[in-house]
C-alpha cells in the first residue's frame, strides 16, 4: 500500500463578490513553490449564508480563510477568538482554526502599511484622506494611526458608519480624525498628504470612479487604492493625470497574503514568488 495522503488541506475566501479576486494566484504559487498539499478555493459566499459557511469551515476541518467585501465586519460576530488589533478595528480578513476553534486577524492594514514603507512612505505627521468606512478602511486607519499620521479624514455615504470609525480612531488612537458625509462630489483638502481609496469602487466589473473633484488632486499627494483587480483603477488613472505619485492594490495583497499564509501553513511565505506569480497574471513587468 502507497503511504500517500490523498487529502489536500483547505483554504478558502468567503465573499460577494469573488470572481475578481485574484488571490488564489499568489496563495497557489505559495504552496507550490514550497511543496505544500493546500488547496485555495474561491467561494461566494451570500450575507445571510455567512454564519453557515464559518461553521463549515470546522465540519470540513479547514485551516482557514480570507473574509472579503462585504463579510469583514459581519464574520466577528461567529468566530471564537478575535485578535486586539482586529478587535479594535471592527475587521477581520483572515481566519485560522486552531485545537477546532476559530480565529480573527486583520492582515490588510499590516499589508497596506508595509507596501507604503517599501517605497520609503514616511506616514509620521501625515494629513490623510480616507475614502470609505468599511472594513479595509477600518484596517488601514487603524493601521495609519499606529504608524502615527496626523490627522486622518474618512470620507463616507453612510453618517453612522463613518462616525462610528471617527470616534474609533479618537478613543482609541492618538490620531485625530473627523468625518465628511459623502452626499455630494468631494472635494480634497490642498493640504492632504496622502489619500486612500479604500471603497469597492472601482472593482471589477464595476470599474466607476469614486464621486471627487479630481482637479483638488495635486502633484505633492501620494494616492493610494486598496483595489486589486483591475490593478490599474480609473481612480488612479485620474490621479496620474494630475502627477500624483501613485500605489495599486498590487503589492498590498501580496503583503497581507503573506501574512496570512503564516497565520496558516506555519511556514514564511515565499513572497518574491507570490509578487511574480500575480505580475504574470496581470501582465505587469517588475
Amino acid at each position: 500500500m502507497l503511504n500517500k495522503s490523498y487529502r489536500s488541506e483547505l483554504i478558502g475566501l468567503f465573499g460577494m463578490p469573488v470572481d475578481e479576486n485574484p488571490t488564489v494566484i499568489i496563495m497557489e504559487a505559495a504552496f507550490k513553490e514550497l511543496g505544500l498539499n493546500y488547496r485555495y478555493n474561491t467561494t461566494m459566499v451570500k450575507p445571510k449564508d455567512l454564519e453557515t459557511a464559518v461553521k463549515a469551515l470546522k465540519a470540513f476541518n479547514m485551516k482557514g480563510t480570507n473574509i472579503t467585501i462585504p463579510h469583514k465586519v459581519e464574520v466577528l460576530k461567529y468566530l471564537d477568538y478575535v485578535a486586539e488589533d482586529a478587535a479594535l478595528m471592527g475587521a477581520v480578513n483572515t481566519v485560522y482554526l486552531k485545537n477546532g476553534k476559530t480565529y480573527g486577524e486583520n492582515t490588510d492594514g499590516k499589508g497596506f502599511i508595509t507596501s507604503l514603507r517599501e517605497e520609503n512612505i514616511e506616514l509620521k505627521g501625515k494629513k490623510v484622506v480616507v475614502l470609505g468606512a468599511g472594513g479595509a478602511a477600518r484596517a488601514a486607519t487603524v493601521e495609519l494611526a499606529m504608524a502615527g499620521a496626523q490627522q486622518i479624514v474618512v470620507v463616507n455615504t453612510n453618517k453612522d458608519r463613518g462616525e462610528t470609525l471617527v470616534k474609533l480612531l479618537n478613543d482609541k488612537t492618538k490620531v485625530k480624525a473627523r468625518f465628511v458625509l459623502w452626499d455630494k462630489t468631494f472635494e480634497v483638502p490642498n493640504d492632504t498628504n496622502i489619500v486612500v481609496n479604500a471603497t469597492s469602487i472601482g472593482l471589477c466589473p464595476d470599474t466607476n470612479k469614486p464621486n471627487i473633484n479630481y482637479d483638488t488632486l495635486t502633484k505633492d499627494m501620494i494616492v493610494c487604492d486598496v483595489i486589486p483587480n483591475p490593478p490599474q483603477t480609473p481612480f488612479l488613472e485620474e490621479a496620474e493625470k494630475r502627477e500624483c505619485r501613485t500605489f495599486d492594490g498590487f503589492s498590498m495583497l501580496v503583503n497581507q497574503g503573506a501574512i496570512s499564509f503564516k497565520l496558516w501553513t506555519g511556514e514564511e511565505a515565499p513572497i518574491d514568488v507570490m509578487r511574480k506569480a500575480l505580475a504574470k497574471e496581470f501582465g505587469r513587468v517588475l
